[in-house]
């Protein structure tokens, strides 16, 4: 449609549109005029492990050392490594759904058995259904994928929550992925880590990535913290997988940690503005009820009142008329995991991360008007 002369609001891809800070963009420049252009270390450069064991430490209360880093080509590979390391064919997983849907995906495409966790509506968002996960772990039950601070839906766990996911993992020796790619893409608040809670860490591998706080999306850079046994599998597994993640990268990942964060800081702002002027205009939608998260970069509004204004029974089927009337394209719930049994609201989700504010108060106030006319 964009290419036919159309006007595209794109809330349906979580991407940044803002530029990665100078400081990291130079340091990859010198990087290179340095030669740091061969191969290095399969788990990474030593600069950046101990870059990051240090920012990890003092922002999650945590005593991870370099053995414990294990650098990436981005947080995704951390997903597909981890099942590798620590699943079998026909084992268990459990994993959040709605969710990112490569949880999905992987636990299946690698022969395991994808065991899907819901969340329940409450007034300050969503929670995690605790009843329904224990209801789910078998003897046969390996690992959950944990992922607080959530896409889609940008749940925040309680302490509560999060110590009894914790408390689960350890009654039922589970192994957990904590996926924490939007740690510190909040917007009031302090973020908690499940691997820093008494007997966590030994079995919680961190997924780390630089992509949302130093608007780094395309850059590919990320890791995996891990307990000493998962680092060393996941190391070997880089350096089968593509040897190492590219080298001057690397050099610029760790000035992102310690350098200057005036423009980190910046992007933070520049999103809080962006999360303000979506909600503004979604929470005055007829039909529309949403919550307003303090973390993340996604609004994930209940839109079943709304559709059935419009006399549209089918959640996608809505997506793609309100895509062809205003020019707003946004993904829906079943972009985010099979729906589950016993669903009976329709949600959709928009992310704020790639447009100005006048862009997203100007592609809403069309949508508002679409589906209140």
């Amino acid at each position: 449609m964009g290419a036919k002369g159309h006007r595209i609001y794109p809330f349906h891809l979580g991407d940044i549109d803002l530029p990665t800070p100078r400081v990291v963009t130079e340091a990859m420049n010198t990087a290179i005029a340095d030669g740091k252009t061969g191969y290095c270390p399969g788990a990474g450069i030593p600069a950046l492990r101990e870059a990051l064991a240090d920012d990890v430490n003092m922002r999650r209360g945590t005593s991870y050392t370099p053995e414990n880093v294990v650098v990436q080509p981005g947080g995704k590979p951390v997903i597909t490594k981890f099942l590798q390391a620590v699943m079998n064919e026909g084992e268990e997983v459990l994993y959040p759904n709605p969710g990112f849907p490569i949880y999905e995906s992987q636990i299946e495409y690698l022969g395991g058995i994808a065991k899907a966790y819901r969340y329940v509506p409450t007034e300050r968002g969503f929670a995690i259904d605790l009843d329904q996960v224990e209801s789910l772990i078998t003897p046969k039950t390996r690992a959950i994928i944990y992922n607080d601070l959530q896409n889609p839906i940008s749940a925040e766990s309680t302490d509560a929550e999060r110590e009894a996911v914790a408390q689960l993992a350890i009654e039922h020796d589970l192994w957990v992925l904590s996926d924490e790619a939007y740690f510190e893409m909040r917007y009031s608040g302090e973020s908690k880590s499940i691997a820093s809670l008494p007997g966590m860490a030994e079995r919680t591998v961190i997924l780390y990535t630089f992509s949302k706080k130093f608007a780094m999306t395309g850059w590919r850079l990320g890791a995996a913290i891990a307990p000493p046994e998962i680092a060393g599998v996941i190391s070997t597994m880089n350096t089968n997988n593509e040897s190492c993640t590219t080298h001057f990268i690397q050099y610029a990942g760790a000035e992102a940690l310690r350098g200057d964060q005036t423009e980190v800081k910046a992007i933070l702002d520049t999103l809080r503005g962006r999360r303000d002027a979506a909600f503004d205009v979604l929470s005055t939608i007829k039909g529309v009820t949403i919550a307003k998260p303090e973390s993340t970069f996604y609004l994930f509004p209940d839109v079943t009142e709304a559709m059935a204004a419009k006399g549209i029974e089918e959640v996608n089927a809505f997506s793609t008329e309100a895509l062809h009337a205003t020019g707003v394209s946004f993904c829906t719930r079943k972009h985010f995991g099979r729906p589950q049994p016993g669903e009976d609201r329709d949600y959709v989700r928009f992310a704020y991360s790639g447009l100005p504010e006048e862009h997203i108060r100007g592609g809403l106030g069309l949508l508002k008007s679409w589906i209140e006319s």
